[in-house]
């Protein structure tokens, strides 16, 4: 049996951040429908990981406006207050991940803007502490690509069975574990703590 100790490999967007564009259109419509129509079909969840995926914002603003002009300021805040769908980080996930960290290397995997999250490793240093981190909109790829997994693995030197990744999104989950990667889905830090425990990665 291998007594290797798993290497701990996180998502960031509704692990340790609680991100949700909801947040921030909540201010900006008078009632929860007229919300949810505008994150339906203007500023969708697939217009979003465009952005994800390598698109710069400057782009996509301008494309995104030309086809909904009457909401041109309400796309464009989606970029310039972007920060106010981060109201806060999941203070125990931070504390578990500091907690992995004091026992070895703890890698990332994230879809995330690379434009956002330049600004996001400034804004919350703990985004700056990985050992190594692939980032969707620098590399281009998305999970659950496998790719983007297998780039992590073959960047860092790390083999893909003794990485256990941790994301809130089954598909994520499911994208890793299709390489070979050990990975639970993400339900509280509560639940994590426990995945971890069971696996003797804290002690």
């Amino acid at each position: 049996m291998n007594s290797q100790p798993l290497v701990p490999v996180f998502d960031i967007g509704g692990v340790l951040l609680d991100w949700n564009p909801r947040y921030l259109y909540r201010k900006l419509f008078p009632d929860e429908a007229a919300m949810e129509h505008f994150l339906t079909t203007v500023c969708t969840s697939e217009w979003n990981q465009q952005q994800d995926g390598g698109r710069t914002w400057a782009e996509a603003i301008s494309e995104l406006s030309g086809r909904f002009p009457e909401h041109a300021e309400l796309i464009r805040c989606y970029d310039t207050r972007w920060e106010e769908m981060i109201p806060r980080v999941f203070d125990g996930t931070v504390d578990l991940l500091k907690a992995l960290q004091s026992r070895g290397p703890v890698y990332a995997i994230t879809n995330f803007s690379a434009e956002k999250f330049a600004y996001a490793r400034t804004r919350w240093p703990f985004l700056a502490s990985f050992d190594g981190c692939v980032v969707s909109g620098e590399c281009r790829m998305l999970k659950p690509d496998p790719a983007i997994y297998r780039r992590l693995c073959h960047q860092y030197g790390l083999e893909p069975e003794r990485c256990l990744f941790i994301d809130d999104v089954q598909k994520n989950v499911d994208g890793a574990r299709a390489v070979g990667m050990q990975a639970v889905r993400f339900e509280s830090p509560e639940q994590l703590r426990a995945e971890l425990l069971a696996r003797g990665m804290l002690a």
